[in-house]
């Protein structure tokens, strides 16, 4: 609930402090006093839309600071912490606007955007008010309270859940239609491509292991004439070698007559014809080395093209070709078998769907059910309110192919003011005051049903009297059991329900100045403030009277 409520320099206040207890407190005093800008600047807390008039004349800036106190399960609490502000202890909101039009907003003393502060001052309280806009009024709220009536919350979230479901698995099969369709587009040329490449067959170093072979291929060419005229030259008719041989067995043979002379000439000529012969053994090694079928250089040199070809039109390296043959077969097979896993997707899609379909169906018949309850108990709080005439109607329609997050109902509250007469929208068919009367019926119908800590209620008693007057004070008493109720009011009737009494006047401060001040006043001032508002300007003994009965049969 709101504890404290401090403003500084906001319009007609320069300084207030407020403290609020539990259950029903009252605002009241004369047309002017500043009740609207109290609302103002409490607004201003929540996240209202800021304005530099808000300002008092003369100062830089205003300040307004709510404090709340809530239980540690409170919604509000789980809010602030997903967005990284702290809540331990109170819940402190304050916003600061400027002179010149800008606005700051803290919660806990954290900065935060006006859009966070609004969305946790959504959390802490509601405002009502004849001409709200915001609240029970609003189309889009009247499934939610539907839900809450109901107790139906954790339904409507479930088939939230399943519309993910089911929208996340249409998506996916969109998407894999889409890989499919761009694969049957290149599926011609994958499956030419992938056989090109398959009948090429490329191996990983194939390229360096060709280039080096066609490169020895080509120098042996060119010393192969060289290598056969040097062993022609030693191993022909004409090879010296012969000649060389006959000559150092001649030699031998007169070497033992002449040792002396012959000795080195036999062994230095021994040892060149052991060179020679081993030279020619090597020519003829090396001629077999060259030989080779001519056909291979141009084999070898054709594979080369052939690669590198491929390289230039496949735009990778030739190392990479087989790779890249690999990767086209694996896309053919997940083309053929993506058939079958669309198939998968598909049938997925569908349950998803179904399981959508049956979970909003069932919260559909509950909404159905829940809508006449509330109808009913909207009815029971009307005659009291003195529109006991008037019919509350909740308009459902359903529509099983919207499909929606919040599942296939269309919700929205109408009226019916008199018998004979159209029903409508509530906000267009009521007039003020029975607009009033029917939110506080709604409300009271609502209280235990998930409502804000905080319910303000903006003069809701304006138009009626007497017996209607009474009637919305029993149920703003009857609200405050339950939640803590702020009222602004002309009413005594509904001043006298309250527990806590604000008074709000203008005080002069100074030869041109006023400004507004809030008093808690007790039980005899507030005898006489009832009577001031039973009596208006000059108060009587008659009126007192009429404000002391007022206040005990209140209690």
């Amino acid at each position: 609930m709101l504890v404290t409520l401090s403003i500084r320099d906001i319009v007609l206040i320069d300084r207030l402090d407020l403290d609020f207890a539990a259950g029903m407190s009252v605002l009241t005093g004369e047309t002017g006093a500043g009740k609207s800008i109290l609302l103002d600047s409490l607004s201003l807390a929540l996240g209202a839309r800021g304005d530099a008039d808000l300002v008092r004349n003369g100062a830089a800036q205003g300040q307004v600071t709510a404090v709340f106190d809530v239980a540690g399960d409170h919604p509000v609490r789980l809010f602030l912490r997903e967005n990284e502000v702290d809540d331990d202890g109170d819940i402190i909101l304050r916003r600061i606007q400027t002179a010149d039009g800008r606005t700051r907003a803290f919660v806990n003393d954290q900065p935060v955007s006006a859009g966070l502060l609004r969305q946790a001052g959504g959390l802490l309280v509601e405002i009502h008010g004849q001409h709200d806009d915001r609240a029970l009024v609003d189309p889009e709220s009247h499934r939610a309270l539907i839900d809450v009536f109901g107790g139906l919350t954790r339904d409507a979230a479930a088939v939230a859940d399943a519309h993910s479901a089911f929208r996340s698995a249409e998506r996916a099969v969109v998407e894999h239609e889409r890989r499919i369709e761009a694969a049957r587009n290149e599926a011609d040329y994958l499956r030419s491509s992938s056989e090109e490449l398959s009948r090429l067959k490329p191996e990983a170093g194939e390229e360096e292991h060709l280039a080096a072979r066609r490169t020895d291929m080509m120098q042996v060419e060119k010393i192969a004439g060289d290598l056969s005229e040097a062993f022609e030259t030693l191993n022909g008719s004409a090879s010296p070698i012969s000649e060389l041989a006959s000559l150092l067995r001649r030699l031998e043979r007169k070497a033992d007559q002449v040792p002396q002379l012959l000795a080195q000439p036999v062994r230095t000529l021994s040892e060149a014809l052991d060179q020679l012969e081993e030279t020619r053994s090597g020519l003829e090694s090396a001629l077999r080395e060259t030989e080779h079928d001519p056909r291979e250089l141009e084999n070898v040199e054709e594979r080369l093209f052939a690669l590198r070809a491929a390289s230039r039109k496949y735009s990778v390296p030739v190392d990479d070709l087989n790779t890249l043959c690999d990767r086209m077969t694996a896309d053919l097979a997940d083309l053929d078998a993506g058939e079958d896993k669309l198939t998968a997707l598909v049938d997925a899609a569908a349950k998803a769907r179904a399981d959508y379909d049956r979970r909003a169906a069932a919260l559909s018949t509950k909404r159905t059910k829940t809508a006449r309850a509330l109808e009913k108990a909207v009815a029971v709080e009307l005659p009291d309110l003195k529109l006991e005439r008037a019919r509350f109607i909740v308009e459902m329609s359903s529509d099983p192919q919207l499909r929606g997050r919040t599942g296939i109902d269309q919700v929205e509250f109408h009226v019916q003011t008199n018998p004979g007469t159209r029903p409508g929208p509530m906000m267009k068919v009521a007039s003020g005051g029975e607009l009033s009367r029917f939110l506080l019926a709604l409300k009271v119908s609502l209280a235990d049903k998930g409502s804000a800590p905080t319910l303000v209620f903006d003069e809701i008693d304006t138009g009626v009297g007497g017996a209607v007057a009474e009637a919305i004070g029993v149920r703003l008493a009857r609200l405050a059991s339950k939640v803590q109720v702020l009222t602004v009011t002309h009413a005594p009737q509904v001043a006298a329900r309250a527990e806590g009494h604000f008074l709000i006047a203008k005080e002069a401060t100074g030869a041109d100045r006023v400004a507004t001040r809030v008093q808690r006043i007790d039980k005899d001032y507030r005898s006489e403030e009832i009577a001031r508002m039973l009596a208006g300007s000059v108060i009587t003994e008659e009126a007192r009277a009429a404000a002391r009965r007022l206040l005990t049969a209140a209690e």
